[in-house]
């Protein structure tokens, strides 16, 4: 049986470039590809879970703008429910200037928050209806982080469990990490928060205790394509990648996060459900964009398939 997951967090407006190369300082490259999109980690992440089968809600915040209609636009096409949807008077929507190497698929990405770093405690007050009911809670680091805390605490006092993707890194207390039964971060933010370099398993096993010793209960790595650790406090597992052939990899770790919630919100466990995200972070990257590259539950399942893995 599915249970209701909530996501918490930013959207903002994709507006992406593909170019031969990244620039340097004070160079000019003239680029081959521009595309605008819906995006901001909550939205990304949110839409994932959507499409890959999980009974969500999405909670952000955008202005009054034709950015904004970007994202509704989106919603209304994939039938997804617009309860969530607050709007700021006298912000504009985010966006996120996203400049990718088509030779190498790296990424640059920088975000003006917007309205999305704009959330009151009304609107939070607001989301904490929302989220009465739900099993999991998703959070990321790209809204104002006083927002964050406040629907945390919300999310505990109802009984749901609070994922905390720390992406983008920002710097949070150890009482806002002990409120939160899972993190999610790659190996780069995991250093940031940790102190402790994540190369290989022996890293991850030293920063997960970090972290497990601040009060999260599962620590939930994803290290490219080493894979991803998991430590749950008694055992620590490495979940194999899958090899792709990358074209675009802005937006996997939000693919990857908003698969395991749907796994998750399906009851698997968290060894198992980061196979399921990892194939949806696969198919993420091997199409253009960040919403628009967000697999279908059949894509994944498909996917799994025929990497010999039953669903």
């Amino acid at each position: 049986m599915k249970q209701k997951v909530v996501v918490f967090g930013s959207y903002v407006v994709d507006l992406m470039g593909r170019t031969p190369h990244l620039p340097v300082p004070g160079e000019t490259v003239k680029g081959s590809f521009f595309k605008m999109g819906a995006g901001g980690k909550g939205f990304n992440q949110a839409v994932a879970a959507h499409k890959t089968g999980a009974e969500i809600t999405v909670i952000t915040k955008m202005g009054r703008d034709s950015f904004a209609d970007v994202a509704l636009n989106v919603m209304d096409e994939l039938k997804m429910p617009k309860d969530g949807i607050f709007f700021a008077e006298d912000t504009e929507t985010g966006i996120a200037l996203i400049l990718v190497d088509e030779n190498s698929s790296e990424n640059e990405i920088v975000i003006v928050p917007g309205a999305c770093a704009t959330f009151s405690e009304e609107d939070t007050e607001r989301a904490a209806e929302l989220i009465n009911g739900a099993a999991y809670v998703l959070l990321q680091l790209e809204v104002n982080q006083d927002a964050n805390e406040r629907v945390m605490k919300a999310a505990n006092q109802c009984g749901a469990k609070v994922i905390v993707n720390t992406a983008p890194y920002s710097e949070v207390t150890d009482e806002f990490l002990a409120g939160a039964y899972m993190v999610t971060p790659n190996e780069v933010e995991a250093f940031e928060m940790t102190g402790v370099e994540v190369k290989d398993f022996d890293g991850a096993c030293r920063a997960a205790e970090v972290f497990h010793q601040k009060g999260v209960k599962v620590v939930l790595i994803t290290m490219g394509s080493q894979g991803v650790f998991i430590s749950d406090g008694e055992e620590r597992k490495l979940v194999p990648a899958f090899k792709v052939n990358a074209l675009d990899t802005t937006g996997a770790g939000d693919a990857f996060n908003g698969g395991f919630l749907t796994a998750l919100s399906e009851g698997r466990n968290v060894w198992d459900a980061a196979v399921f995200a990892n194939a949806t972070a696969a198919l993420s990257v091997q199409k253009l964009g960040t919403t628009p590259s967000m697999p279908t539950r059949e894509e994944v399942e498909e996917f799994l398939h025929s990497r010999g893995i039953k669903e």
